[in-house]
């Protein structure tokens, strides 16, 4: 198989999917080389990263998706008849924060480090499908543990959790706000 056949059926498989797709099985069904695979992943990503198509390709971990840009999600939204998502609250991106830097883990972590109740935080988010039960912890009660998913990276911008800030850059980031505020003073 040449390397535009090969781009046309790695392309086809993506559209068709719909959703995240191992690069590992795409290898597996094609029965190429995962390394073969990820060039030619990365030669369509590279092809739909300019501004003449309305369509991108992501990586999120080894996976791989299709998906609109976010600059025509307006047009999208009124052909589709798409309500907007309601943004997230402040608590609901604090409960985020916590079990995205510190996966997998339980509710009463979350609660521990928040200081308050999140059964309501993280059932909106497991709803929004940026946070899942990942499995049970083997102790007593059994409780529940949660993870991040791909639609997070995916509506986040990332595609590994080695993207995620660090604590230092927010640090750096709020102390130059606050020495900005301080000039204007």
């Amino acid at each position: 198989m040449n390397k535009n056949q090969l781009s046309a059926e790695i392309e086809a498989i993506i559209f068709a999917a719909g959703s995240p797709v191992p690069t590992g099985r795409i290898a597996e069904a094609l029965e190429i080389n995962e390394n073969e695979i990820n060039s030619a992943i990365d030669d369509l990503v590279s092809k739909y990263s300019n501004d003449d198509h309305g369509i991108q390709i992501i990586r999120l971990g080894k996976n791989v998706q299709m998906c609109s840009k976010k600059q025509h999600g307006d047009a999208i939204r009124k052909v589709m008849d798409l309500k907007r998502n309601t943004p997230l609250s402040q608590a609901a991106f604090e409960v985020l924060a916590v079990i995205a830097y510190n996966q997998p883990v339980t509710k009463a972590f979350v609660e521990q480090v928040r200081g308050v109740d999140c059964s309501g935080v993280i059932g909106s988010l497991c709803s929004k499908g940026l946070v899942e039960e990942k499995g049970r912890l083997e102790l007593p009660g059994r409780p529940l543990i949660y993870g991040t998913t791909d639609n997070f990276m995916r509506c986040f911008g990332i595609s590994s959790y080695e993207e995620l800030p660090t604590p230092d850059s927010h640090r750096e980031i709020a102390e130059n706000e606050i020495e900005a505020e301080n000039d204007e003073n």
